[in-house]
Order: C-alpha cells, then sequence, then structure tokens
C-alpha cells in the first residue's frame, strides 16, 4: 500500500514534536527524574504509540495494522536490552544523573537519523536483489547464536572505533560542568566528557541498528511501517532508562528471550526468501514451495517468548541477587563521586539506597551471599569506601569541618 505524502508529513511533523517537546520540556533544565515521572511519561509515549498503531490499522488494513504492532514489540524489546548498554556507558563516563537525560536524548536522535538512512538502503537493496533476505535471515540467526553466549560487561562497554578516535582527536576536560557540552580549563575551551559519552552511545547504536533493521523487515516490506515502528520504539526510551534503571540487572533470561525472537524471524526471512527464490544456485532459480510464517503467528509467538522470559527473570532468585549487586555498585560508585554531585541531600539519598541494596544482599540465600563475597571482591571494596567516606563526611559534619571533595 502506497502511503500519501501528506500522510508521511504529518508523522514526521509528530515525531519531530515529540522530540522537541521531550528536549525543551523535560531535557533542557537539568535533573533527575523521579520514578513517577519516569512511569507517566513512559506510559505516555507508548500510549501515543499503541494510538498510533489502530490509526495504521484503521485506515491501513489489519495486516499493515498487524505488521506495525509485531515491528514495534520487536524493536521495543530490542531497545530495552540496548539499554543495559547504556546503563554501562553512563556509569563507565561517571556521566552525572542529572546530565543523563541529554545524553540519552542526544543517543536517540542520532540513532533515529542512521536507522532512517539504514532503512531506506534495506529497501532499496530488497527492491532491487531478492537474495538480500538470505542474508538478513543469516545475519538474524548468527546473532541470535551470538546472544546465547556467556558475556561480561567488558563485551559491551560502548569502546568502538568511533569513541577512539573521538579521544583521539578530540580535546575534552577531564571533570563534568553540570550538564554543559563545552567547559574553559586554563583560559582554553575544552568539551566536556558528556561529548564522549554521546559518542559511545551513537558509536554503540551503529551495531545494534544491524540487528533490528534486518528483524523488522523480517516482518514486514513497508517502509512507512518499518520507519514508524522504529521511530516509535525509540522514542520513551529516555523515560524507560530511568523506569527500569534499578531493574535492568533483573532481566537476566531477556538476552535468551531476544535470540529466540531473532531466531525466528531469521528463519521467517529464509522461508521468505526461498518462495521468492530467484538465486540461480538453489533449486535452478526457481521458487521453492514451503509455508511461510505468517505476521500474525509471528506477532503471538514474540509476546508468547518476550512474557516467558521477563516473568521467569523476575521470578529467579539470581536476577534478584544480581539485581542488588548492579545496584549496589552504581550507588557506591554514584556517592564516591562527589566531585560531580554537589547536592548533598543527593548523596545522602545515594547512601541510603546503596544501604538498602546491601541489606537485600544480606537476605539473599546463603550461596548467593556466598558468591557475591568470594567473586564481588570489587564490589565489596567499592561498598566498604563509601562507608569510610560517608563516616567522614558524618564526623565532619558534626564537628563543624569542610568536607573533603
Amino acid at each position: 500500500m502506497t502511503v500519501p505524502a501528506l500522510v508521511w508529513g504529518g508523522t514526521l511533523a509528530l515525531i519531530a514534536g515529540l522530540l522537541l517537546f521531550d528536549f525543551f520540556f523535560h531535557v533542557r533544565s537539568a535533573h533527575t527524574p523521579s520514578l513517577t515521572e519516569a512511569a507517566v511519561w513512559s506510559a505516555a509515549y507508548i500510549t501515543v504509540a499503541v494510538a498510533f498503531g489502530f490509526a495504521v490499522w484503521g485506515f491501513g488494513g489489519s495486516d499493515m495494522g498487524l505488521e506495525y504492532f509485531a515491528g514495534y514489540i520487536t524493536e521495543k524489546a530490542l531497545s530495552v536490552d540496548n539499554l543495559f548498554v547504556f546503563l554501562i556507558i553512563m556509569t563507565t563516563f561517571r556521566v552525572p544523573s542529572a546530565a543523563q537525560q541529554k545524553v540519552l536524548l542526544a543517543g536517540i536522535v542520532f540513532s533515529l537519523v542512521l536507522r532512517t538512512g539504514f532503512i531506506f538502503v534495506g529497501a532499496t537493496l530488497i527492491n532491487r536483489f531478492a537474495w538480500v533476505f538470505y542474508l538478513f535471515g543469516a545475519a538474524l540467526l548468527l546473532t541470535a547464536g551470538n546472544m546465547l553466549r556467556p558475556e561480561g560487561e567488558d563485551s559491551h562497554a560502548g569502546d568502538n572505533i568511533v569513541l577512539r578516535l573521538a579521544r583521539r582527536f578530540l580535546r575534552t576536560s577531564d571533570t563534568y560542568d553540570g550538564d554543559k557540552l563545552f567547559t574553559t580549563v586554563d583560559g582554553r575551551r575544552h568539551m566536556t566528557p558528556m561529548v564522549l559519552a554521546m559518542v559511545a552511545i551513537g558509536g554503540t547504536d551503529v551495531l545494534f541498528a544491524l540487528d533490528s533493521i534486518p528483524a523488522i523487515f523480517g516482518l514486514t516490506q513497508n517502509v512507512f511501517i518499518v520507519f514508524t515502528a522504529t521511530a516509535f520504539s525509540l522514542l520513551g526510551l529516555r523515560q524507560l532508562f530511568f523506569l527500569l534503571e534499578g531493574l535492568l540487572d533483573r532481566l537476566i533470561y531477556l538476552g535468551f528471550g531476544l535470540a529466540a525472537v531473532l531466531a525466528l524471524i531469521g528463519v521467517k526471512l529464509v522461508l521468505h526468501a526461498l518462495h521468492e527464490n530467484n538465486v540461480p544456485f538453489i533449486n535452478h532459480g526457481e521458487p521453492v514451495p514451503v509455508t511461510e510464517i505468517s505476521t500474525g503467528l509471528s506477532l503471538a509467538l514474540i509476546v508468547l517468548i518476550l512474557v516467558v522470559t521477563i516473568v521467569a527473570s523476575l521470578l529467579s532468585p539470581a536476577g534478584r541477587a544480581q539485581t542488588a549487586v548492579g545496584n549496589a555498585r552504581r550507588h557506591a560508585t554514584r556517592y564516591l563521586d562527589l566531585g560531580y554531585e554537589a547536592d548533598q541531600s543527593l548523596r545522602e539519598r545515594t547512601y541510603h539506597k546503596m544501604l538498602g541494596e546491601e541489606k537485600t544482599i544480606a537476605g539473599l540465600p546463603a550461596k548467593y551471599r556466598r558468591h557475591i563475597r568470594e567473586g564481588e571482591t570489587e564490589l565489596v571494596t567499592l561498598l566498604d569506601r563509601a562507608h569510610i567516606v560517608h563516616a567522614d563526611r558524618v564526623t565532619r559534619t558534626e564537628a563543624g569541618l569542610p568536607l573533603r571533595m
């Protein structure tokens, strides 16, 4: 179905308006969103995306509607997986909590521009070369296999070639200056480390796009559906980050679920490629009579896989332990970064959050406590340092002495 230019224009205006609204009403004034704020605006953006999907269903028919929702849910699930990497980047670069919104929004805008380019390139290739479906299917199956391999945080550190080049050629300061991108050091203008954090997120998104774009083309070849499902999955990602930040470590089986989803779409792509086959060395260049996976069945299986893996993660004691460890590490790191957070009340709240996670760890089954004690020596050292610094701060405050920075 050909989408009129007027509809394209209205959709682009809606997306641009939402991004501008996000910047002027949330990001421009640096602050750390509360859980309530993050939840309300995450729900609002999801509501807009769902309403848009029903509009597509109403004006474009049930097939387009199913394709949109299948693409949106898949892209949204993959974007949640991306949040793990964003969280690691924020921790690695010690981005101040109040400045993280600006970094995330910049990453989302960069991602949307990049993926739009990939979408039109992918659509052009598909229209000209039917065998591209074989490549997309093989890429997704390979990605699904790689996601099943055990990996540590270092594999997602965001230290890509783009970031290495940026570090080499960009003149950056060693410390942040609020949420500013530029600061003055010894009379010379420097970029702040926040620029490097934005570059890291943008660079890693190149890898994300190589997975997500073939995945959605496996569900629909309608460029309008591909673009809008991708765009609306990215909108609201900033709010979702702050909403799920404390729960991301708990989704320990999400990677398996996403691997299953990508494998499913990979198989769907290969079956479609066989059905449309014109490759000479496969069935003498003739289409292969195979049964294809319908969009409705794909959508049902994708939802089922994601629900099962998320519920299993939330009920898992191992996920609870991993969440407590991850949150304790982040809270302790933030508390010790005294030079980056000047708000004393925020420091105290962060310290008490750390105490809460320590209490959670203490209440875990013995085998998990033993594993943390023996395998998380860096975390134990980090927590001890935070307690020492806090005790020193309390002593100096009670004695009326200046605090050490």
